[in-house]
């Protein structure tokens, strides 16, 4: 019996231990203006890329793309914005 109850905690604790509070970007946006001056260029560079990939990932969503479309539904639209 005392077994079952340990289990049960030890599923519970599991389940909410990997379940995120709220949904997280995978990375945060590079803040030009906080690195150092020879690395500026790289990352506005950087930070262009994030924000188009955000755009992407949001028209996905706004699209309500299914999740196994998404990936091919954001790689199209990153390659129409870099033709641009």
């Amino acid at each position: 019996m005392r077994s079952v109850l340990h289990l049960v905690v030890f599923s519970i604790f599991m389940m909410t231990a990997f379940v995120p509070a709220k949904p997280m970007l995978a990375q945060k946006l590079v803040d030009p203006s906080v690195v150092a001056p020879e690395f500026r260029e790289a990352a506005e560079k950087r930070r262009a890329e994030q924000v188009k990939m955000i755009r992407c990932q949001r028209k996905a969503e706004e699209a309500k793309v299914l999740p196994r479309d998404r990936t091919t539904h954001i790689n199209h639209c990153l390659q129409t914005e870099t033709d641009k």
